[in-house]
């Protein structure tokens, strides 16, 4: 099968995970937003469509305008061109869907949303290594895959499996985030390793991977999300967003590392 580019598309970059309680849905809206601000076109795709949280994050229930040529006009949030299963089917029915049915839909978000010229379409897949990743893998061309953990072994041990899958198909791994890093307590000032502290960036070295950043456990990200207001959203200096800011500058870096022989062209960003 054809790993077709989209069209207007210069990057394309999936963030994944082992498993899921990672915090992959916000690094991804983060990430998105922090590129957005720091000049670059973005657009942001929900793959998750059995746990599509980003609207919730972003605050909009919106509904896509479809037109008569079967095409979609993309929801815009913050800056972000986005298309999300949550929009399409809100409320609380869940998706009871098989393989075959993914990789359709998975097909016109890709192929059928009017995404326009893009420097970067992030997508924020669903944890594990399953249809979704699989479709994705095989009939678009990725640019590269961030990958996001915390320390905990728990979730080191599953992010291997994510790491082996991307190898497996030959997708270049950008590397690692590792969320929830760390605790700063806002009276004695002390760092306080909730989850354990370090093992990503370990992790990272032992596969030869980019280490990204870490991401800080800050109240302020955990608010964001849940009030559709990102961290990212409110500027590097705002409680929480300095880490956002950082990765997002990593990633930029290292999508022009991977492109420096490719003809697409990458956005700088200082």
């Amino acid at each position: 099968m054809t790993q077709a580019p989209i069209e207007g598309v210069k990057n394309l970059v999936a963030v994944a995970s082992g498993k899921g309680g990672v915090g992959k849905t916000t690094v991804a809206v983060n990430l998105a937003i922090s590129l957005k601000n720091l000049g670059a076109a973005v657009g942001l795709l929900d793959a998750d469509v059995y746990g599509p949280n980003v609207p919730v994050m972003l605050g909009t229930n919106e509904q896509p305008r479809a037109y008569e040529d079967r095409t979609i006009l993309p929801v815009e949030a913050y800056g972000l061109k986005m298309i999300s299963m949550g929009l399409l089917n809100p409320g609380d029915k869940p998706m009871i869907w098989r393989g075959p049915m993914l990789h359709s839909v998975m097909q016109q978000f890709l192929r059928s949303v009017r995404w326009g010229e893009l420097d970067y379409l992030i997508v924020d897949l669903p944890p594990g290594t399953g249809d979704v990743q699989l479709s994705l893998i095989q009939t678009v061309a990725l640019t590269g895959a961030v990958l996001v953990t915390t320390p905990s072994i728990v979730a080191l041990a599953d992010v291997r499996k994510a790491v082996e899958m991307f190898r497996q198909v030959n997708v270049e791994i950008l590397g690692v985030v590792e969320n929830m890093s760390y605790f700063a307590c806002p009276h004695c000032q002390g760092r306080i390793d909730v989850f354990g502290h370090g093992e990503g960036e370990r992790m990272a070295k032992e596969f030869g991977v980019p280490f990204l950043g870490e991401i800080e456990i800050d109240p302020q990200i955990r608010i964001g999300g849940d009030t559709g207001k990102p961290v990212a959203s409110l500027g590097e200096d705002a409680p929480g967003a300095k880490s956002m800011y950082a990765m997002a500058r990593n990633v930029a870096a290292r999508l022009s590392d991977a492109s420096a022989g490719a003809t697409a062209p990458v956005v700088q960003i200082l």
